[in-house]
């Protein structure tokens, strides 16, 4: 039997499918396009074309699988057509779940802490409510309610284990996603100041060894926050400057001053259709500390907690070698 992985191509998929690989396991990847993909030009995988809002092409690709690891998603803060977000993300779960359900595959379902909102300095976990409805941000509305229906196929009888990911950091953010694009953007000075929050941040590869543990350890319906470190957006801005050269942005701004200029950006973004440096939502966000306790994951698991330090230094240098900077 073969181990089927969506989102193979991109950042966390290729990093799941790499470690399945070493593991020695046949995997197949779910891909858009026949053409390889660059993150998965040298890896010895099979793809299979479909779509996640194709329910036939995903029965197809489950055929012969017994193991899922749904990873797929649109990770954007603007897209021209932001309903894009909602059907991949919360139609296009449902319709793999679906066809994992028929097949009786077992699942790994890659949610997100945007998932379970953000609670402030005390770390939150596996228990925490969503509650940042009121930022309007679309990526985040739509991992809550894909997690939802996450949620309803555990509870009709899926072997499903969710995962919920805080910040990925380390190689072949090929995007790259909006975590990788706000590196790019520090290191560039595109940065004018940064607003009063924090976020949690783990590595692209001990991110992945905990999808296979999930796989190979953890009790359908349970669910698993897999993060590392806690850092105020201050700090984090600082360790990017310091690992990967030039000057962190030095200006706290406030929240309500940094909202209105996200608007102006918008508006430009409207008019020319390239992305804008930060969305309102965003910003409205990332006013929020969203930091995380992962020791459910740690000790049930064994989640892997590499120095955060190692990861930055890997991301820069993978986007140095691929001329992103």
């Amino acid at each position: 039997m073969k181990t089927l992985v969506t989102g193979g191509s991109g950042f966390v998929g290729s990093a799941v499918i790499l470690e399945l690989v070493k593991r020695g396991q046949a995997v197949r990847a779910l891909v858009r396009s026949r053409a390889r993909p660059g993150n998965l030009a040298d890896i010895d995988v099979e793809l299979v074309e479909g779509d996640l809002l194709d329910g036939d092409s995903l029965k197809r690709a489950v055929q012969g699988c017994d193991k899922v690891y749904h990873v797929a998603a649109v990770y954007a803060n603007w897209l021209t057509d932001m309903s894009i977000i909602a059907h991949a993300n919360i139609q296009g779960t449902r319709n793999m779940l679906q066809a994992c359900f028929d097949c009786g595959a077992r699942v790994v379902y890659t949610s997100s802490v945007a998932a379970l909102g953000a609670h402030g300095k005390s770390p939150a976990n596996e228990n925490a409510q969503f509650n940042l409805a009121s930022t309007g941000d679309q990526y985040y509305l739509s991992k809550y309610q894909a997690e939802q229906v996450a949620l309803e196929f555990a509870a009709k009888g899926l072997p499903i284990v969710i995962v919920n990911p805080t910040g990925p950091l380390g190689p072949r953010d090929i995007k790259p996603t909006p975590t990788g694009q706000l590196i790019l953007d520090v290191l560039k000075g595109r940065l004018p100041g940064y607003v009063d929050g924090g976020l949690n941040f783990i590595d692209v590869e001990d991110l992945a060894v905990g999808h296979v543990l999930a796989m190979e350890k953890a009790k359908p319906g349970e669910r698993y926050v897999m993060g590392n470190v806690n850092l105020a957006l201050k700090e984090y801005f600082q360790l990017i400057a310091e690992i990967g050269g030039g000057r962190a942005p030095m200006l706290q701004i406030p929240a309500p001053f940094a909202i209105a200029t996200a608007y102006l950006y918008e508006a430009i973004a409207a008019i020319t259709k390239k992305p804008p440096l930060t969305t309102v939502s965003w910003v409205k966000v990332g006013s929020h500390y969203s930091f995380w306790d992962s020791s459910k994951a740690i000790r049930e698991l064994g989640l892997p907690q590499r120095p955060i330090r190692e990861s930055m230094r890997c991301e820069i240098e993978w986007f140095r070698e691929k001329g992103y900077l």
